[in-house]
């Protein structure tokens, strides 16, 4: 009965006396006392526990599939961010493509014709930027980490709900390559990237960690893009023009009227009710687990997303 009084206050007092008298009733009949689902912790979660989306760092991505959003993290790709944004008020990605699908790694979108005489301008904003593949340390305030053992990083855990890795030895910290994560595109160059081309993790990537800039991660419209046909290509790319996912426009969330936005809330990752949901998916109970890991990999900690109405 410890554990459930512990968890009790991680969460609404509500939902955790279901679960406690179900306990009780358990114990008494000799079985293990139930443990909270994820679930069952973000159902009894208090408003506290989540934070809504910052508008000026969020973009819509609409194709005829629905809408895909984005939510940048300029704490670790500062330069790159602010020239993303740039790029889409210039209405840079209205209309082009997404050009490579490669199965177990990456959606990859921008201009077809990059590398040709009619590739698309990128007005007042920049093509190629120093890289950002880590940021000091100081530069995150948010950082929550996690007791798990990282095989990428000395230290792993989460920034306001972003995966992260860190190194107290040299002092950087960066964005990891988990599913969903939003990296840009680069030739063998470090500098070779700016955000004209970018890609969606679809697969297991954490080897990419400090080798590409990393600015974001979808927050909605990952199956849609994770569904999309393979490219048959090398490294997955389409190769005919007819193949191409066209991209409808690319917008900032805070140049729409709030009528037309996304609202969406992402459950603070320095939160009790975090803390309690990567436990609940560390030791997953219930009549169907046999084996509790006991242990949770960063790239598979679930950050709990929920629509407003």
């Amino acid at each position: 009965m410890k554990e459930i009084r512990i968890i009790c206050k991680a969460v609404l007092l509500g939902a955790c006396a279901a679960l406690a008298a179900g306990a009780v009733a358990a114990t008494k009949s000799g079985e293990l006392p139930p443990k909270p689902s994820v679930a069952d912790i973000v159902k009894a979660s208090r408003p506290g526990d989540w934070r809504a989306l910052d508008p000026d760092n969020t973009l819509y991505m609409d194709t005829a599939a629905g809408r895909v959003v984005i939510e940048l993290a300029p704490t670790f790709a500062p330069r790159h961010v602010q020239n993303i944004k740039a790029l889409v008020r210039e209405h840079y990605f209205d209309g082009l493509a997404i050009v490579r699908v490669q199965d177990n790694w990456v959606v990859q979108w921008g201009d077809p014709n990059e590398d040709k005489p009619d590739a698309r301008p990128v007005g007042k904003a920049q093509k190629t930027l120093k890289a950002e593949f880590t940021v000091p340390l100081k530069n995150d305030t948010h950082f929550t980490r996690l007791p798990d053992s990282d095989g990428y990083a000395p230290q792993a855990g989460h920034s306001n709900g972003f995966p992260v890795g860190r190194d107290p030895k040299t002092g950087e910290t960066w964005l990891a390559h988990c599913y969903g994560m939003v990296g840009v595109g680069r030739d063998n160059d470090a500098d070779s990237g700016g955000g004209t081309s970018l890609y969606a993790v679809i697969g297991p990537a954490r080897h990419l960690d400090r080798n590409i800039t990393v600015v974001g991660r979808v927050i909605a419209g990952m199956p849609q893009l994770a569904a999309l046909p393979r490219g048959p290509a090398p490294m997955g790319f389409y190769d005919k023009p007819e193949m191409n996912v066209a991209i409808g426009t690319v917008k900032v969330a805070a140049d729409l009227p709030p009528e037309q936005r996304s609202k969406f809330d992402v459950m603070r990752t320095d939160s009790a009710a975090y803390r309690a949901v990567l436990d609940a998916q560390r030791n997953r109970g219930g009549p169907w687990t046999k084996v509790a890991a006991g242990h949770i990999d960063l790239c598979a900690a679930p950050i709990p997303i929920r629509e407003q109405p």
